[in-house]
């Protein structure tokens, strides 16, 4: 395929705003040009008109066109009995500055000519019919060739100009793109803590440019939150299957010592924990890709209700029945994974209330337990987290991912999980938009 267009922006830029220029500029000209000339015509054509009109209205007036002849000392009219030059031609006689070739055909030479604009008028009587003639201003017509010729070389060269102009223009903003560009060419997955220069210039470019330093910040962090997610879930895993390993040693350097029944046992505890584990890392998995999961209507209160009558320890207060659209099955796995939490922080009670605000289903769940610190209550969120030995003991299995989750798929639905100020113990807050 044939590239009529040059690859360069630069040039592409140039070219239009060469072409651009010059239809402008020679529409604009044309215009002028044309202007100058009807200025001119219409100043010839308006004499003529009254030259007509003075010489129709002596012949109103009684005299003959002979007698006009002699009056009128400018020449450049015909009078005639119609609107044809069907006049006696012999014989003709000089009157004054006209020549008379019959009683009622009178021309006043010169009449017509290159340059001349032509008027016409008849008498009352219609006996005769008048045509004038005047010359267009000599120095008007020369002033309107000279600016043609002004304009014939200056659109072009205006247009060069223009194009040039708008060559260095880009020249010079592509400069900054370039130094952008280079930098992130350099840029390597364990180097995203470079940026790329931001000019100083405060348009487009400027704007780019910080654009580009809030992805690659976005993708450092990104990177740092994977690359410490790998490392905390290896760890995590790295547990259970050190001690079943460790377990199985035993069992086979000692097989007539040991409880093959508990060994067996712990074994399979130490297999649920990973279990459950790689469950949760394929749900984070899951929501970090932003797969979208089933959308119907769920009652939130149906969710409440089923849960509070399967803990015992956990106290329900349905103030309002708010339904909103989403994965019953996830929403589920929020309310499990918050009462869980506080289950396992709690001296004695869990506290579930379901209450609607502001177009939001509100459903706070509430331990009476040490509570969670101000200044940790965003880390709270975090993956892999556990605050202290009083709220993250290791015998429950927990590898603080709960919370993380939790997080995820409210955010998923359109919602937020966040720790509310409470007199005692913890209260974790979920709002959810109203379907």
């Amino acid at each position: 395929m044939i590239r009529l267009l040059p690859r360069s922006t630069r040039w592409r830029v140039a070219l239009f705003a060469a072409l651009a220029s010059a239809l402008v500029l020679g529409l604009g000209s044309y215009w002028f040009v044309q202007a100058l000339r009807g200025g001119l015509d219409s100043s010839a054509g308006q004499l003529a008109s009254e030259k007509a009109e003075a010489i129709a209205s002596l012949l109103d007036a009684g005299l003959k066109p002979a007698d006009v002849a002699r009056q009128v000392d400018y020449t450049g009219y015909w009078i005639s009995p119609d609107k044809t030059d069907d006049c006696p031609r012999e014989s003709p006689a000089t009157v004054g500055h006209a020549i008379v070739y019959g009683p009622d055909c009178v021309l006043g030479w010169p009449f017509g000519g290159e340059n001349t604009v032509l008027s016409q008028s008849g008498t009352r009587d219609q006996r005769h019919f008048v045509r004038a003639t005047v010359p267009i201003d000599p120095l008007g017509l020369e002033t309107v060739a000279t600016a043609q010729r002004i304009l014939w070389g200056g659109v072009p060269a205006a247009a060069l100009l223009v194009g040039g102009v708008a060559w260095f223009a880009v020249r010079r903003s592509l400069r900054a793109v370039g130094a952008i560009r280079a930098e992130v060419d350099g840029v390597r997955a364990g180097d995203l803590g470079r940026r790329v220069p931001v000019p100083d210039s405060g348009d487009e470019i400027t704007e780019l440019a910080v654009t580009m330093n809030e992805m690659l910040g976005r993708l450092d962090r990104s990177v740092r939150r994977q690359s410490q997610f790998t490392a905390d879930a290896s760890h995590e895993l790295r547990t259970p299957l050190a001690s079943l390993r460790t377990q199985l040693e035993v069992q086979l350097a000692h097989p007539d010592r040991l409880d093959w029944r508990r060994s067996c046992e712990n074994a399979v505890l130490d297999v649920t924990r990973m279990e459950t584990l790689a469950a949760d890392l394929l749900l984070l998995s899951k929501l970090d890709a932003d797969q979208p999961a089933g959308a119907e209507p769920v009652a939130l209160a149906d969710l409440v209700t089923a849960l509070g009558e399967a803990r015992d320890a956990v106290e329900v207060n349905i103030e309002a029945l708010p339904v909103v659209r989403g994965h019953a099955g996830r929403l589920e796995r929020v309310l499990r994974n918050l009462v869980d939490n506080a289950e396992r922080h709690a001296k004695s009670r869990v506290t579930i209330t379901l209450t609607a605000n502001d177009g939001q289903a509100v459903l706070a769940v509430q331990d009476d337990g040490p509570g969670i610190p101000a200044d940790e209550r965003e880390r709270v969120f975090d993956r892999f987290v556990r605050l202290d030995a009083d709220r993250a003991r290791e015998d429950d299995g927990g590898a603080g991912l709960g919370l993380a989750i939790a997080t995820e798929i409210a955010r998923s639905h359109g919602g937020s999980l966040r720790v509310a100020d409470s007199t005692s113990g913890a209260l974790l807050e979920l709002r959810l938009p109203l379907a």
